[in-house]
Order: structure tokens, then C-alpha cells, then sequence
């Protein structure tokens, strides 16, 4: 019983650490984008030339998920008339 008048003091020190870092990260924008990384990893290479094919290949797979959501706007629209 003795201990939990030190685990417990503990444990709101370590929970209200935790949550300070986290307000942090948000406030710092360490979640502002989620998918670059996502794709970093699949074009990564160590040349300086290889940033720019990745924000290229990210350009185009962010294309092609806005063409093909469009598509499927439009088709969905055709079916409903």
C-alpha cells in the first residue's frame, strides 16, 4: 500500500511527460504530412537528384488518385440517371 503513494505520483509525472510531447509534435507540425514518408521509403536512394524524382513520383501518384476518384465520380453519376 506504501508503494503506490510513489508509483502513482510516478506514473502522473510520466502520463503528463507523454502528453506535453505530444501537444509539441503537433504544434511543431510533426503531423501535418503523412503520406510523403509513406512514399519516401518505396523511391529511396542517397543521390541529391533522387529528391526531386520523389516529389515527382509523388506528384504523379497524387495525380492519378485525383484522376481516378474523379472517374469514379463521373461513372457513378452516369448510373444514378
Amino acid at each position: 500500500m506504501e508503494s503506490l503513494l510513489i508509483l502513482i505520483p510516478i506514473a502522473i509525472v510520466i502520463i503528463s511527460i507523454a502528453v506535453a510531447i505530444f501537444f509539441w509534435s503537433v504544434k511543431n507540425g510533426q503531423y501535418d504530412d503523412l503520406d510523403t514518408e509513406g512514399k519516401r521509403i518505396l523511391f529511396d536512394t542517397d543521390s541529391p537528384e533522387s529528391d526531386a524524382r520523389v516529389s515527382s513520383a509523388s506528384k504523379k501518384l497524387d495525380q492519378a488518385s485525383n484522376r481516378d476518384s474523379g472517374e469514379s465520380k463521373h461513372k457513378s453519376e452516369g448510373s444514378s440517371s
